[in-house]
C-alpha cells in the first residue's frame, strides 16, 4: 500500500504531515528517505506540530537525536546523516529506540538508510522527491508488512 502525495510549498508539507501526525500510534518507526533538501525537516517540524509539539523542531544532524514530549507521547527525530553504520548507531545506544516490543513513542529517522538493518523490518517509509525549487512529491508506505 502507498499513499501518494505533491506538496508545492513548505507549508502544504507541514500540513500533511501534521494530519498524517495525528493518524500515527505508538509504537512506530517512521524513516524518511529524500536527498538534501528534499523536504524532510520540514515534513518532521510539520509532524511534531501533529503530536501537540510547540518546541522548534531542528535537524538533529550534529546531535544525531532530539527527543521531543507531546501531548500524547514523545518523539524521538533521529538524523543518521554523519553515521557509516548500523554498528556506529548502536554504539550510540540508539537500537532501544527500534525495538517495537520497547519503543514508547514515535521514532523518526533521517538518512535511516545509512544505518541499514539497524530499523525493524516493520516500519514507515516516506519518500520524497525534489520535482523543483518549491514541489515536492511524498510517497507513504509500509515496509515488511505482508499482505
Amino acid at each position: 500500500m502507498e499513499i501518494k502525495f505533491t506538496s508545492n510549498s513548505e507549508q502544504l508539507t507541514r500540513e500533511i504531515a501534521k494530519k498524517y501526525a495525528m493518524s500515527i500510534k505508538s509504537p512506530c518507526v517512521i524513516s524518511l528517505v529524500g536527498d538534501l533538501g528534499a523536504g524532510k525537516t520540514t515534513f518532521a517540524k510539520g509532524f511534531a506540530e501533529g503530536l501537540g509539539i510547540s518546541d522548534t523542531i531542528t535537524s538533529p544532524t550534529f546531535t544525531i537525536m532530539n527527543e521531543y514530549q507531546g501531548e500524547k507521547m514523545p518523539l524521538y527525530h533521529f538524523d543518521m546523516y554523519r553515521l557509516a553504520s548500523k554498528e556506529e548507531a548502536i554504539n550510540c545506544g540508539f537500537e532501544e529506540y527500534f525495538d517495537l516490543t520497547k519503543l514508547k513513542g514515535i521514532a523518526l529517522v533521517e538518512w535511516a538508510k545509512n544505518v541499514e538493518g539497524l530499523l525493524p523490518a516493520l516500519h514507515i517509509e516516506i519518500s520524497f522527491k525534489k520535482v523543483n525549487d518549491t514541489t515536492r512529491d511524498i510517497s507513504i508506505s509500509i515496509k515488511g508488512w505482508v499482505k
